[in-house]
């Protein structure tokens, strides 16, 4: 299983060792993210190859969603 890994966090968001690459989430992309707490964003599972899970948050995104997150603007179904 692939491994992964919380290496850093700032006020702009945190980044993440995933499969040999780094990539930075930016907290106005990943909302979920900007008032959890450094254990719930450390606390990531790799659920296959291209899927990340954070339980303590219930939030599941594909690396895809990250590499490139101008591809899934959020909306909401207020």
């Amino acid at each position: 299983m692939p491994a992964v890994e919380l290496t850093n966090v700032s006020a702009q968001g945190f980044w993440l060792l995933c499969n040999g690459k780094e990539y930075f989430l930016v907290f106005e992309h990943f909302p979920w993210f900007r008032d959890a707490n450094i254990t719930a964003i450390n606390h990531v599972e790799m659920q296959g190859l291209e899927h990340l899970y954070w339980p303590d948050l219930d939030v599941d995104l594909s690396l895809n969603s990250i590499k490139n997150p101008e591809d899934y603007p959020l909306a909401s179904r207020g």
